[in-house]
């Protein structure tokens, strides 16, 4: 008679238990299935963008994409969106896009959290472009480089900081006077002494 009892308040406490496993699993689950669909952070283009490979390279064009697109956003810094178009994935200029406002809000809040919870000195980010240039022209130079710009009488470091590496060089030593041609996708530029003269577009 004593062995019925334990077994029936044995079974009277091991059968809740698994009901309650059983039912936290099927929260967890749920949170885990809802927090998928909350991590999908799109934005919509205000103006047509081309779609980089690389950022630093700003010959690595995959494509146009036009406004009022949809992208998916992965990443992003204060002047690129790591995006995914189409069945591509690249960069696009964060200023041609607006990214929904809930979605910013978690965004932010995500970024906060992740200041308070890590340290200091684990917080050194990549710096971004503008900042890069910044730092190393100014402001008012820096925003022209963005913004892919080339004048003449800029520098041959200049040129490669707002369109990248040249696809080739030709290059023509004569005395103390270098010549270069530098030739892009579909532009060509003429360096004479480490100095931008003119530029035209690529005669097929």
């Amino acid at each position: 008679m004593k062995k019925l009892t334990m077994l029936l308040l044995l079974a009277s406490v091991i059968i809740p238990l698994s009901s309650q496993v059983s039912a936290e699993d099927k929260l967890l689950d749920l949170e885990k299935s809802g927090n998928s669909k909350q991590d999908i952070i799109t934005a919509t283009l205000t103006s047509s963008s081309r779609l980089f490979k690389n950022p630093d390279d700003l010959t690595s064009v995959i494509m146009i994409i036009p406004k009022g697109s949809q992208v998916e956003v992965l990443a992003s810094d204060s002047t690129y969106l790591n995006v995914f178009y189409d069945g591509n994935e690249g960069f696009i200029l964060r200023r041609h896009a607006v990214i929904e406002k809930s979605q910013v809000k978690a965004e932010q809040q995500e970024q906060q959290k992740a200041v308070v919870q890590k340290p200091a000195e684990q917080q050194d980010l990549p710096m971004s472009r503008f900042a890069y240039l910044e730092s190393k022209y100014g402001t008012s130079m820096a925003a022209r480089l963005n913004a892919n710009k080339i004048w003449k009488g800029m520098n041959a470091e200049m040129v490669k900081d707002s369109w990248g590496k040249p696809e080739r060089i030709s290059r023509e030593v004569n005395g103390n006077t270098i010549k270069e041609e530098w030739f892009y996708k579909s532009t060509w530029l003429y360096l004479e002494n480490n100095t931008l003269i003119e530029w035209g577009a690529v005669k097929k």
